[in-house]
C-alpha cells in the first residue's frame, strides 16, 4: 500500500482496513529498510523500504489466537516478535479463557510468516493484559512485564490486580515462570487505581528497570541479576495527579501510562533512565506531556519536565517515547490540540530531545488535522520506533463518523524543522514595551495574508479575552495593542497566542 502526503515529514498511509487502532512500530537495528507494524486486532504491516511502502496481512495463532495489544520487537538475531493478548477457543485448547496469557509470536523471515506461537502466565481465568517486551541487546534474551487482574472489571476488594515479569533466553520459544514484582496491588476496575502500564528497560550492566503507575502513583522497580530477584518493594517516583485515566473531549476513553526506556548509547547520556507520562496536572483543559529521568539507576529522579513547548491551556495527550540507541536521542510522539482556539481538532506532534532530555524541540507530523468521535473506539496508545537517525512514528487518525486509519511519518532528523521554519508564516513577533505597566503594543509580521484569532490566557492557560476571532490580516507588519485596565489585568506573566487554523504561535508577556 502506498499514500503519500506531503507535510514537514512525507505522511504514509499505511492502511484503513479493519478499524486499526492501538498502533505498534519497530525498526531493525540490523537494517533499517526493514520495519513491521501491528494494530488491533489481528492486523500486521511490514514495510521492506523504510516505511515508503507497506504490505499486509493478518495475523494467526490457532492455538490462542490473536486478540489485540500488539507490540512488536527485533531481537540481535534478526527476528522480530509480535506480541498480543489471547482469546482461545476452549475446543482447541482445553481451559483456555478470553485474555487468560500472553503470546509471543516469531518470525525468523522478517514477519511473512510468524511460525511459532507462545503463550505466557496462564493462571487460571485471571486476565494477563498489555504486554510490553525489551531485548537486552548484550545477550538477546527477552523480558516481559504485563498486568494480571484477579477478575477483570470487578470491583470487589477481594480482586487486585499486579505487575508480573517472566523472561526467554533462547529466542522467545520458552519463558520463566511469572513473578510478581509489585508489592502494593491496585484494583481491578481498568482505571486510575490499576497498576498498569509496566515498560521494562535494559541498563548498561544488564539491570532490568520498570516503571508503572497506580494508586500510589509513579513506581519504579529494578533488578540487577537479570530478573532472578528485585527490590524487596518498587520505589515511589512521582505522583500522577489526576490519575492515567482521563478524560478527552472527542475521545471515548484516553491514557497517559508510562512509558520506560534507558539510554544503552555512546552518548554522554549513556545509563540514564527516562519514564515519559501524559497526565493533566494542570487541570481538566490542560493536558501535558512529561518526562523524568535517573542518572544513577533510580536511586534519584530528576523533577518532572514538560516536553510539550506550547503556552498553557492546550491539550496533549497519549504519548509514546523511544530512545535512538545509536545516537541516545529521544523521541516523545503525542496527539496535540495546540493549533486551535477551540474545538477536537487534534494533530499529532513529536518532541526531541538531542542533551538528554535538558530540553525538547516540537515537531508537528501529521499533515491534515483530524476531529475525534467520542462514540467510536479510538485505542489506548500509539507508538515510534528509532535506530540510527531513521525515526518512524505510528498513530491512528479518525473521521467524525469513527471511520480510523493508521499512518506513519519518514522522520530524518538530520532535516529536523527546516521545513518547517520555510512555511512559517507568522515568522516576527515584537514586543513593546515587555514588560509593561499600563500598555504594550505587539507586531507581529505574515508573509501571506491570513485570518487569525489572537487569545491572552493566564500563566496557568485560562483564556482572558479573545482579542481577536477570525480577523483577515494582511501580508507584512500588523499590530495589536493590549490595555491592561481594558482587560482587567494584574502584575504577572500571560501569553498572546496567534491561530491560523493550522498552526499556533505564541509570545510571553510581562506586566509590572
Amino acid at each position: 500500500m502506498k499514500g503519500f502526503i506531503f507535510a514537514q515529514f512525507p505522511n504514509v498511509l499505511i492502511s484503513t482496513l479493519n478499524q486499526p487502532e492501538e498502533v505498534a512500530i519497530a525498526i531493525n537495528p540490523k537494517n533499517t529498510n526493514q520495519i513491521v507494524a501491528g494494530s488491533n486486532l489481528k492486523n500486521a504491516y511490514r514495510s521492506n523500504d523504510g516505511g515508503v511502502t507497506w504490505s499486509y496481512q493478518l495475523l494467526a495463532c490457532n492455538a490462542y489466537d490473536v486478540y489485540g495489544d500488539p507490540v512488536m520487537i527485533w531481537d540481535t538475531a534478526n527476528a522480530c516478535y509480535y506480541i498480543h493478548l489471547s482469546n482461545p477457543n476452549s475446543a482447541i485448547t482445553p481451559g483456555g479463557t478470553w485474555v487468560d496469557r500472553i503470546v509471543i509470536q516469531k518470525s525468523g523471515d522478517f514477519g511473512q510468516t510468524y511460525t511459532t506461537c507462545v503463550g505466557v502466565g496462564k493462571n487460571g481465568s485471571k486476565v494477563q493484559d498489555k504486554a510490553w517486551p525489551v531485548i537486552n541487546p548484550y545477550n538477546n534474551e527477552m523480558h516481559i512485564t504485563w498486568t494480571q487482574f484477579d477478575n477483570y472489571g470487578s470491583a470487589s476488594p477481594l480482586d487486585s490486580s499486579i505487575i508480573l515479569y517472566s523472561k526467554s533466553s533462547d529466542g522467545g520459544n520458552t519463558f520463566t515462570t511469572p513473578k510478581r514484582i509489585s508489592k502494593f496491588p491496585g484494583n481491578c476496575i481498568d482505571s486510575d487505581s490499576t497498576v498498569e502500564g509496566a515498560v521494562p528497560a535494559v541498563g548498561p550492566l544488564g539491570e532490568i528497570y520498570v516503571g508503572w503507575v497506580g494508586a500510589n502513583g509513579l513506581m519504579f522497580q529494578k533488578s540487577t541479576d537479570g530478573g532472578n530477584t528485585w527490590l524487596a518493594t518498587e520505589q515511589f517516583i512521582n505522583t500522577f495527579p489526576g490519575g492515567w485515566d482521563y478524560g478527552i473531549n472527542g475521545l471515548y476513553r484516553c491514557n497517559g501510562l508510562p512509558f520506560t526506556f534507558c539510554d544503552l548509547s555512546n552518548s554522554p547520556y549513556h545509563g540514564t533512565i527516562y519514564i515519559n507520562w501524559s497526565d493533566q496536572a494542570n487541570g481538566l483543559n490542560d493536558g501535558d506531556i512529561w518526562i523524568i529521568k535517573s542518572t544513577n539507576g533510580g536511586a534519584t529522579w530528576s523533577a518532572p519536565f514538560r516536553v510539550n513547548d506550547d503556552v498553557p491551556g492546550k491539550q496533549q495527550f497519549m504519548s509514546a517515547m523511544t530512545i535512538d540507541q545509536a545516537t541516545g536521542y529521544l523521541y516523545i510522539l503525542f496527539y496535540d490540540r495546540r493549533n486551535y482556539a477551540s474545538g477536537n481538532n487534534t494533530d499529532v506532534y513529536m518532541a526531541v530531545s538531542t542533551n538528554g532530555g535538558t530540553s525538547f524541540t516540537n515537531y508537528k507530523v501529521n499533515a491534515n488535522a483530524f476531529s475525534p468521535n467520542a462514540g467510536y473506539f479510538f485505542g489506548d496508545y500509539i507508538g515510534i520506533s528509532a535506530h540510527n537517525n531513521v525515526v518512524r512514528p505510528i498513530w491512528m487518525q479518525m473521521t467524525n463518523n469513527g471511520a480510523l486509519s493508521v499512518y506513519t511519518a519518514l522522520v530524518n532528523p538530520l532535516t529536523l524543522g527546516i521545513e518547517d521554519k520555510k512555511k512559517d508564516n507568522l515568522n516576527a513577533i515584537n514586543v513593546a514595551p515587555n514588560p509593561f505597566k499600563t500598555e504594550t503594543t505587539i507586531e507581529f509580521s505574515l508573509l501571506k495574508e491570513a485570518k487569525l484569532t489572537i487569545q491572552l490566557v493566564d500563566n496557568v492557560g485560562r483564556i482572558i479575552k479573545e482579542l481577536v476571532t477570525e480577523k483577515n490580516y494582511f501580508i507584512g507588519k500588523n499590530k495589536i495593542t493590549i490595555n491592561a485596565t481594558e482587560n482587567n489585568l494584574k502584575p504577572g506573566i500571560y501569553y498572546v497566542a496567534f491561530y491560523d487554523g493550522e498552526k499556533s504561535k505564541f509570545t510571553k508577556i510581562v506586566m509590572e
